[in-house]
């Protein structure tokens, strides 16, 4: 490496957040960024470990060790080249992974591991500021068509790989705009929607098709669409949220996460809805059920809309502040994570079952949850019980599902292409990716249930390598 004593002499710093009293008046990103000195001190801090164990824990297998020694160098071209070998938006990756690169990296073991995250996405600021991010489209198209049905991480990791190679690529995407939950299910204070756009503006002049509006299932029949396509990819993702069954879920103001997330982009956009269909916090005693990422923005969304309180209750036990014996370094640590939306304020409780909802005039008012406790079971497994006596009442004037994902929603497109589902009902494909049906492949989370992006665009570029060697 370029300075084999970085990691001695200089200290992990971070970028670090802006004030809370300034952020939760906007919708801007919370995160700063170093200055080019700073950033490349930190770089130096990557060690010659010898094996790089934040390779290993990277789903998309960045090479860590060479992009850092080029970001000590000042090479950023070189350092985007080597981002982009691997990760197709290292721009989308360095602002909201949960970097499993820092907790595998040897520093790590000393709990000050490289700011491998922070480096990535400014190594790709640095390089659209200074032009090495430019269109490069295919010299050749193959004559192939291939349609890929969303437009999330996955689908356009794939996307890209396959456009590249010279098909002519058609991507499909039911909402008004593309990005998946990149656009609807994070909020612009963690990804600003204008990263997004700047890159798909370079998929586009690519030669990438993008089409928005377009319900595949609906609005184009599965038969047409085989027919029209030599090969077609499924990134529809997990959309299917789990339910919460209990008693008073009918009541006006319990909504699903996402439709609360999604509505608010679509706010910072610049849409207009009426009083009756906004979703809003301000002024209201907030619960969120679920206490994990989609939970968290939840939390940092009623944050900005000034609500009067905001709870986040998770059925599960409180994880510990630290690795535990069973969870060893380099494994992805299972610790308690703090967002900058949980710094803004809120209450966060553990071991809480959620019995039923109260209303008044038909809205929610009132959650009646109750104290569980996880013990071994008679078959080995933690059993949940409740603790008696602990049942209680708190306020509730909006209650927010983010409970997570069951499965790809299977209705419509995927039961009449005659998918297969595995028992978690995800589309069960081959180790290649490819379906049980001819020319249909699937990637993302439509096969690996709700994940992180970074194995979206890991599962993408998989998936793309398959249906190229498929293609011929």
């Amino acid at each position: 490496m370029g300075d084999p004593r970085g990691f001695i002499n200089i200290a992990r710093k971070e970028s670090g957040n802006r004030p809370v009293q300034e952020r939760i008046h906007d919708y801007g990103e919370v995160e700063q960024t170093l200055n080019d000195q700073d950033r490349r001190d930190q770089a130096a801090r990557c060690m010659d470990c010898g094996i790089p164990f934040c390779q290993w824990a990277c789903p998309v297998m960045n090479n860590m060790p060479e992009w850092q020694d080029a970001i000590y160098k000042d090479d950023w071209k070189l350092a985007i080249d080597l981002l982009h070998v691997t990760n197709n938006f290292p721009e989308f990756t360095g602002r909201i992974c949960p970097a499993p690169c820092e907790t595998g990296c040897v520093l790590a073991l000393h709990e000050e591991p490289v700011t491998i995250r922070e480096n990535e996405a400014s190594v790709t600021e640095k390089a659209f500021e200074r032009g090495y991010i430019i269109p490069q489209p295919p010299q050749v198209r193959t004559g192939k068509k291939v349609a890929v049905i969303g437009s999330g991480p996955a689908g356009l990791a794939c996307a890209d790989l396959l456009n590249k190679a010279g098909h002519t690529v058609t991507v499909f995407e039911k909402d008004d705009a593309p990005g998946g939950l990149l656009r609807y299910g994070i909020p612009d204070f963690k990804l600003a929607k204008h990263v997004i756009d700047r890159r798909l503006d370079i998929l586009l002049q690519e030669g990438l098709i993008i089409r928005t509006g377009v319900d595949v299932g609906t609005d184009i029949t599965a038969q047409e669409l085989a027919d029209s396509f030599d090969a077609i990819c499924i990134a529809v993702g997990a959309m299917q949220p789990r339910d919460l069954p209990v008693e008073g879920r009918e009541l006006q103001g319990v909504h699903f996460a996402m439709d609360f997330l999604k509505q608010q982009n679509k706010v910072v956009r610049g849409d207009h809805f009426s009083d009756d269909e906004r979703i809003s916090a301000k002024g209201k005693h907030v619960l969120v059920i679920g206490g994990g990422d989609t939970g968290s923005d939840c939390v940092g969304t009623s944050n900005r809309h000034k609500a009067a309180s905001i709870t986040q209750i998770e059925i599960l036990p409180e994880p510990p502040l630290k690795r535990d014996i069973n969870n060893p370094w380099p494994y992805w640590a299972k610790v308690l994570k703090t967002s900058s939306s949980h710094e803004e304020g809120c209450q966060r409780k553990w071991n809480i079952l959620t019995k039923k909802f109260l209303g008044e005039n038909g809205k929610v008012k009132a959650a009646v949850i109750a104290d569980v406790e996880w013990l071994p079971g008679n078959n080995g497994n933690m059993e949940m019980r409740e603790v008696p006596g602990s049942e209680r009442t708190i306020p509730a004037d909006l209650v927010l599902l983010s409970m997570g994902f069951v499965h790809p929603v299977q209705e419509g497109l995927l039961n009449e292409l005659g998918l297969q589902y595995t028992h978690r009902g995800n589309v069960m494909v081959k180790p290649n990716n490819q379906t049980f049906t001819e020319k249909i492949f699937a990637t993302g989370d439509s096969i690996l249930g709700a994940s992180l992006v970074v194995n979206a665009i890991a599962s993408g570029r998989k998936t793309a390598k398959a249906m190229l060697e498929f293609l011929g």
